[in-house]
């Protein structure tokens, strides 16, 4: 289901994006830190329904929360000259990263418990046929 959701989500931002005009160069640092931010969240997402606890009230609230605090911060940090949102940055992508390495070696585990279930089950095979041999 969320597979859908961020699929059809991305075809929907395709789509704007080829009809929507060009964002200007003042506001694309805002962009970028939001977009950043609301990665962090979908990666979040898709651990947290892999974990079996994802909620959707949880999610949408943290997508754009997230969004509006990364370019608040953004924006406080151009009014004070200093780069404050590269704080974010580092924040958020190392929670993607993070994520990212859950959801990794949650599908490493899953293929790997697979071949060792299907090779358990070749070798009870075969141990059966070389029982109802022995006979």
């Amino acid at each position: 289901m969320i597979v859908v959701a961020i699929v059809i989500g991305c075809l929907i931002g395709a789509l704007i994006g080829t009809v929507m005009p060009i964002i200007p160069y003042t506001y694309s640092g805002y962009l970028a830190i939001a977009i950043i931010a609301a990665l962090d969240s979908v990666f979040g997402a898709i651990t947290s329904s892999l974990k079996k606890n994802f909620d959707i009230k949880i999610f949408i609230s943290g997508f754009f929360v997230n969004a509006i605090l990364a370019m608040l911060l953004t924006y406080l940090g151009e009014r004070l000259n200093i780069d404050i949102h590269l704080a974010a940055v580092v924040v958020f992508v190392g929670r993607m990263f993070n994520n990212l390495g859950i959801i990794r070696r949650y599908y490493v585990e899953k293929l790997t418990n697979k071949k060792v279930f299907k090779k358990a089950e070749e070798t009870i095979k075969i141990a059966n046929e070389q029982n109802n041999d022995d006979k």
